[in-house]
C-alpha cells in the first residue's frame, strides 16, 4: 500500500502545472529535456543555478558517465573542474 501512495505522489508531478515548480525543479526538467535531445552539442548557461547539492552530484555523475559533449558556463569551479575537459577563462 506504501508503494502505491509513493507511486501516486511520484507520478503527480507529471500532472502538475510547470509554472508551480520551484527554479531547481524547472531546471532539473530543462536538463532532462536537453538530455533527452539528441544532439552533437549542448550548449547550457549556467545549468547548476537553484540546484541542489545532490542534484548537482547526480548531474555530475550523469555526464560523467554518458559523456556529452558540452559547451556550458558555469561559476560553480568543482563541477567545472570535475566535467570539463577544456577552459576558456574571460
Amino acid at each position: 500500500m506504501s508503494l502505491i501512495k509513493i507511486a501516486n505522489l511520484t507520478f503527480a508531478y507529471f500532472e502538475k502545472d510547470m509554472s508551480m515548480f520551484s527554479g531547481g525543479q524547472k531546471k532539473k526538467v530543462l536538463i532532462a529535456k536537453s538530455l533527452c535531445e539528441q544532439a552533437h552539442l549542448y550548449i547550457w548557461d549556467e545549468p547548476l543555478n537553484y540546484i541542489d547539492i545532490l542534484s548537482r552530484i547526480q548531474i555530475e555523475e550523469l555526464l560523467l558517465k554518458y559523456q556529452p559533449t558540452i559547451l556550458f558556463v558555469e561559476h560553480d569551479r568543482a563541477f567545472s573542474g570535475n566535467i570539463a575537459t577544456k577552459f576558456v577563462n574571460i
